[in-house]
């Protein structure tokens, strides 16, 4: 049988999680600051790539929120469970689908990263 988390671990992952994805709400308002300078131009190359980066935060914004509410009730589970002094048995973690969240985040990291990424090229280009 795996060995799961301690409580207290579990819930300091999704407090910091829940950090990055607050750091990453502030982010994507900056980059949409970054949209509306760039919508000052008036090249179809531009308006495209807006368009695309605007799609892009959106989804990202819907999945931060999914993200950190599941995450948050998951990190209030776990509190209690804290000031219970229950541990998290192998059922439980299962039952909790903290794996799933786990991958669901991690998937969420690489997908920020790469339109972070992407964007800061974009804007790069037509921002001097």
């Amino acid at each position: 049988m795996p060995r799961t988390p301690s409580v207290m671990r579990l819930h300091l992952r999704y407090r910091l999680w829940i950090a990055e994805m607050n750091f990453d709400i502030d982010m994507l308002r900056i980059f949409e600051d970054y949209q509306k300078e760039l919508n000052k131009k008036d090249e179809p190359e531009v308006k495209t790539g807006v368009d695309y980066f605007e799609k892009e935060f959106i989804m990202l914004r819907k999945d931060i929120d999914e993200l950190r509410h599941e995450m948050h009730l998951l990190k209030m589970k776990l509190a209690a469970y804290l000031r219970e002094a229950k541990e998290v048995n192998y059922k439980t973690y299962q039952t909790d689908n903290h794996t799933e969240l786990k991958e669901r985040y991690l998937t969420f990291r690489k997908k920020i990263d790469k339109i972070k990424n992407e964007f800061e090229h974009f804007e790069g280009k037509w921002l001097n």
